[in-house]
C-alpha cells in the first residue's frame, strides 16, 4: 500500500530474492522511461524502496505521481 509522507508516495515491496526484486526495477524502469516520470529508489536484496514526488512543481505529490503509482502496482497483478 502507498503512503503519502514528506510530499512523497512511498511504498516498501518485499520479493522472494535479489533477481526478482531486480527484474521488478527493470520494469518499473521502463514504465517510468515511458511516462517521462522518474522514481526515488533503492535496493537492498530482496526489497525495493519507492518514493514518487513531482520536482518540476516543488517537490510534492501530483496526479503523474499517482498515475505512477497505479500503473507500477499493475506489474504485480
Amino acid at each position: 500500500m502507498w503512503t503519502e509522507e514528506e510530499n512523497k508516495l512511498k511504498r516498501t515491496f518485499e520479493f522472494n530474492n535479489f533477481v526478482e526484486a531486480f527484474g521488478f526495477m527493470s520494469q518499473v524502469a521502463l514504465l517510468a522511461e515511458k511516462m517521462d516520470h522518474h522514481p526515488n529508489w533503492s535496493n537492498v536484496y530482496n526489497q525495493v524502496n519507492i518514493e514518487l514526488t513531482t520536482h518540476d512543481q516543488g517537490n510534492v505529490v501530483t496526479e503523474r505521481d499517482r498515475k505512477l503509482a497505479a500503473a507500477i502496482d499493475e506489474l504485480l497483478d
